[in-house]
């Protein structure tokens, strides 16, 4: 079983099939103007979303005119800079105690609003993964039959998906399953389940939903960037409530969803020498020589076999692998390079060292491998978990000596009886400062790609041919194979 299993990783029932990765640095963002106000009282708003960066704010959904200076004229769901929940609009302030700051999971969030109720904590429920969210930070509730700046027209009538009212930050990561009801407050269940089987909150089919005048529904199907049906907010409720699409382009549109969840690149599990973008998928590398940086993935492996393609910058060394979660000598130590050198190092990766070679990196190996990188090129890694073994291809071509197909490998097999963990490392010594830009395609590539290949299960979005009998590295093929 993989050493970490985020929602959703079941293997039946609903399939989401599309995701939306939002960039923050790039200001991603959908709007849309609504041109005829409805019901401001009673709405539900339904988003899965998979965190990217943390500790920062950011905004979910929200309407209003954002280019006031003061809280009169705006509504927001918005995640704090202390990664708790907030529903802000004028009049009143929720927000929870419960802090959210898993990036390897999508988290389910529902906010159904009903000023119209008698009892003011009925008039706001906010549910995350099917389960109502009681224990408030704030819970000042608006007055009955207040009216909310949603559903107005005009200047205040823009919808903001991946914004926040009068602050910098704009939403990072992954949303799915965008839903906005108008007129109605439902409950979590209108939009998901719990299995029976495991518990995992999943989602359920809601095309059947009435989303009322101003509702709309985003799968994320279509790749285009204008607000109609061929766009990335191609509204499919049936109201043809389209959104503008901001700095969002096809490479965003993600397979990475809430019913099949791909591994990235862990912010919890690193040092300060690696920034992360483009859903934790990309990790950029800058520090002094003699600093080193390791920054880890979200899934680890104890069994099956698994294919994943890097594109790699050049700046300087760089290390690209798997080892085991327990193994001290990467445990208490950046330094992988010379952790790698020990006898008890467990791990197997390809070094691209400072004068494009690559090499091998196992306990007491590092020779050259005979095949040069170039930057910019893409680094294949096939990992056996059954046998021990590492594979790797520059551009689709083997390392030379290597056969995978005979099970040949470069590298001496280690024995897995743990969780193995993906990781890039990077740091050289000498002097000067240190580069190096490593954008990882775990199967929903984070670039723009050339071709098209599947696994055998058909997962994955690869540039070259996925190995016979390897697999996407997400929840889908872990509950298969893993």
């Amino acid at each position: 079983m993989p050493f970490i299993l985020p929602a959703n990783s079941l293997t039946g029932g609903y399939d989401v099939a599309n995701s939306l990765r939002f960039n923050d640095g790039s200001d991603d963002t959908l709007t849309r103007t609504v041109s005829s106000a409805s019901n401001r009282r009673t709405f539900t708003y339904s988003g899965w979303i998979k965190r990217g960066i943390l500790g920062t704010g950011m905004g979910l959904f929200g309407q209003g005119d954002y280019s006031s200076s003061t809280g009169s004229d705006h509504f927001n769901i918005r995640l704090e800079g202390d990664d708790n929940i907030r529903i802000e609009p004028s009049g009143f302030d929720i927000k929870t105690n419960r802090l959210f700051r898993d990036p390897s999971a999508f988290y389910h969030i529902v906010l159904a609003v009903d000023t119209t109720q008698g009892t003011a904590s009925n008039r706001v429920k906010l549910y995350v993964n099917g389960v109502q969210e009681t224990s408030l930070a704030t819970a000042t509730y608006p007055d009955e039959n207040e009216d909310t700046q949603v559903n107005t027209a005009g200047d205040t009538g823009t919808v903001y998906l991946g914004d926040v009212f009068n602050a910098t930050g704009k939403f990072d990561g992954y949303m799915s399953e965008v839903c906005f009801i108008d007129g109605l407050a439902l409950a979590a269940d209108s939009f998901g389940e719990f299995d029976e089987d495991s518990g995992t909150w999943k989602p359920i089919d809601v095309s059947g939903l009435t989303f009322g005048t101003n509702g709309f529904y985003l799968e994320f199907k279509q790749a285009g960037t204008s607000a109609n049906a061929s766009g990335l907010g191609a509204d499919t409720s049936g109201n043809t409530h389209h959104f503008t699409v901001n700095n969002l382009t096809a490479v965003d549109q993600s397979t990475d969803t809430c019913t099949n969840n791909f591994a990235t690149m862990n912010p919890l599990d690193t040092n300060s020498n690696h920034t992360f973008s483009e859903g934790n998928l990309k990790t950029v590398y800058s520090a002094a020589a003699g600093t080193f940086g390791v920054t880890k993935g979200t899934i680890g492996v104890s069994a099956g076999k698994w294919y994943w393609e890097i594109k790699y910058t050049y700046g300087n060394a760089g290390q690209f692998g798997v080892f085991d979660v327990n193994d001290l000598d990467t445990l208490n130590t950046t330094d992988i390079f010379s952790a790698a050198g020990s006898s008890t190092f467990q791990g197997l990766a390809w070094r691209i060292d400072t004068s494009n070679n690559i090499k091998e990196v196992g306990v007491g190996q590092s020779a050259d491998s005979g095949l040069d990188f170039t930057s910019g090129a893409i680094l294949g890694i096939a990992f056996d978990a059954d046998n021990g073994k590492f594979y790797g291809f520059k551009n689709g071509a083997e390392i030379t000596g290597q056969d995978i197909g005979a099970g040949t490998s470069l590298l001496t097999a280690v024995t897995v009886s743990d969780f193995y963990l993906p990781f890039v490392s990077n740091g050289d010594g000498g002097s000067g400062t240190k580069t190096g830009t490593s954008e990882f395609n775990f199967g929903s590539p984070p670039f723009a790609i050339s071709s098209s290949n599947a696994d055998a299960k058909g997962h994955g979005n690869f540039e070259y041919t996925v190995p016979s009998g390897y697999y996407a590295l997400n929840t889908k093929n872990l509950a298969e194979f893993g």
